[in-house]
């Protein structure tokens, strides 16, 4: 069984888009990855528009069954932090139109299952990016390495062990388990989504069938998650 995972580095200026097909063995095929651009000149209006059209490109071209994006968890810069909640909020409509299950992850998490190391850096989390995927050299910029990650973190952390790779089943699964077999850093986030009244809570989202064939590997460089009040609990803890 081959599961096929689009992973989103959510930014304004750069957003990182990779897909992945993970076997239930965890071996990883690089599918396809490009970083989207938008000009910080252009109106806000127009940046989000020209990404929508990117991402709806890539969502429809390689029918992922699942996709993962990142969730800020701590940032001090207010502009980036917008600018990401705002091109995450699109990634995660685009989503529900085409009934794709959504998962955010912390960056944290996605340095755990690469690397094993929750602290690792942005070249330790590429160049096991690289080794997974058996390519000759990192994938740069380093938002299409994070891209991929996540797509790889996802299948590998929501897969139970032995192997058994994400389905509808095993989402839900998790979702209704509560808090018991969440991580410190997502139980802090569930308690402050429930503070913050219905709107806050995760969305979920029956998946459609999609394609599971391996498309065409390319790596190309074209020219999230929703507005949320974070609480102090969540915002003491670093990703």
């Amino acid at each position: 069984m081959v599961v096929r995972v689009l992973g989103i580095d959510p930014g304004l200026t750069r957003c990182g888009v990779g897909v992945v097909d993970v076997e239930g063995n965890r071996s990883a095929c690089l599918v396809d990855v490009t970083v989207l651009r938008s000009a910080p000149d252009q109106p806000l209006e127009q940046r989000l528009l020209l990404l929508s059209r990117g991402l709806e490109e890539m969502l429809d071209r390689h029918q992922p069954q699942f996709i993962a994006i990142e969730r800020v968890f701590a940032q001090h810069n207010v502009r980036t932090v917008m600018g990401t909640a705002q091109i995450s909020g699109v990634a995660l409509l685009l989503a529900a139109q085409r009934n794709l299950p959504v998962t955010l992850h912390t960056p944290s998490e996605v340095k755990a299952a690469i690397t094993g190391y929750g602290a690792a850096d942005k070249k330790q989390v590429g160049t096991m990016v690289a080794r997974i995927l058996g390519l000759t050299e990192i994938p740069k910029p380093a938002d299409a390495a994070d891209a991929l990650a996540l797509a790889i973190c996802h299948a590998w952390r929501t897969g139970a062990a032995g192997g058994t790779l994400p389905t509808v089943a095993s989402v839900e699964a998790v979702k209704s388990a509560g808090t018991a077999g969440l991580t410190p850093a997502q139980r802090a986030w569930r308690k402050a989504e429930r503070s913050s009244g219905p709107a806050g809570s995760s969305p979920t989202i029956r998946p459609s069938t999609g394609s599971t064939s391996q498309g065409s590997v390319s790596t190309r460089d074209a020219s999230a998650q929703p507005v949320r009040r974070v609480s102090a609990v969540a915002r003491s803890l670093k990703p």
